[in-house]
């Protein structure tokens, strides 16, 4: 079993192996010219970063996880506001969870 102390440094180097992935990243791009090339490279980012993510959570989901995608994209098309569409996604992976598990 893990010490309270052992957990603490291990907390504390996961928080600065963090922070310097992040400050690494600020830091690189501020030697990166931004032409319009770039611009559109990294406005494409956050959407591929999210499909790779959801992408293989749906091939080996479960029907609460195929309801979950579904329920977000119609609510994409709808509201046009991702973060609104993902969190009715995942309350409705909840909701179809509950209900599978009565």
């Amino acid at each position: 079993m893990v010490d309270d102390v052992t957990a603490l440094l291990m907390i504390a180097g996961m928080t600065a192996v963090t922070y310097v992935t992040r400050i690494g990243g600020v830091m690189l791009m501020r030697l990166v010219p931004l032409t319009p090339r770039v611009e559109a490279f990294l406005r494409a980012l956050s959407s591929s970063v999210l499909v790779a993510l959801v992408v293989p959570a749906v091939l080996r989901g479960d029907v609460a996880g195929y309801v979950a995608v579904g329920v977000a994209m119609v609510a994409m098309l709808a509201i046009r506001n991702a973060v609104g569409a993902m969190a009715l996604g995942v309350a409705a992976a909840a909701v179809v969870r509950a209900l599978v598990a009565l």
